[in-house]
Order: C-alpha cells, then sequence, then structure tokens
C-alpha cells in the first residue's frame, strides 16, 4: 500500500506560478513512477508529467516548457512547479504512484484544485 498526500494548489492569475507537492509513504520501495494527472469539469483525467525512480521525466505536449516535475528521494516527495500558468490549466490534479509489486497497481492522491483566473 502508498499513500499520497498532495498540497499546494490554489487561485492564480494567469501567468503566475505554483508549486504542488506529492508526499508518499507506505510501500515505497515498490513505488515505479510518480505522476501528476489533472481533469478538468467534463473532460477526462490527463497525464501531465511523469517521474520515473531514475529520475527520468516526461511531459504532456500542452505543458512543455512551463511545467517541471522533480523528486526528492530522501523525502520521497515528488514536485510539479507549474510557471506560466493558463486558464485552461484549471483543474484538479492528481498525484498518482505507479507500483510493481506481485503486477502493477495504480494509487491516487485526493486532488488538489488549481484555479488559473484570466
Amino acid at each position: 500500500q502508498v499513500q499520497l498526500v498532495e498540497s499546494g494548489g490554489g487561485l492564480v492569475q494567469a501567468g503566475g506560478s505554483l508549486r504542488l507537492s506529492c508526499a508518499a509513504s507506505g510501500s515505497i520501495s515498490s513505488i515505479k513512477t510518480m505522476n501528476w494527472y489533472r481533469q478538468a469539469p467534463g473532460i477526462k483525467r490527463e497525464l501531465v508529467a511523469s517521474y520515473s525512480r531514475g529520475g527520468s521525466t516526461s511531459y504532456a505536449d500542452s505543458v512543455k516548457g512551463r511545467f517541471t516535475i522533480s523528486g526528492d528521494n530522501a523525502k520521497n516527495t515528488v514536485y510539479l512547479q507549474m510557471n506560466s500558468l493558463k486558464p485552461e490549466d484549471t483543474a484538479v490534479y492528481y498525484c498518482n504512484a505507479k507500483t510493481l509489486l506481485v503486477g502493477w497497481n495504480d494509487y491516487w492522491g485526493q486532488g488538489t484544485q488549481v484555479t488559473v483566473s484570466s
């Protein structure tokens, strides 16, 4: 089992910045990737950024050059630095951990609201 606790959402004006944090606990050694997803009303949840245990990262095209995902293995925490925010970035952001322990499993945080005003 993995528990994920997110923080850092809020309201920001277009062009502003926010940093999301996701702290993991539990079966940390089974985590292979930690990811940020987002879901806006009426829209399917989408993958925003991924961070692997080895440190490699990947991003959705819509956030490349604006968002940065990073990890602190000592704190079992992954961050999403979001710069140059746009109104279309408004969504609930979810932290996700993919683990491999007798098969793949997904764990989710509770979600944190990010609202970007124009």
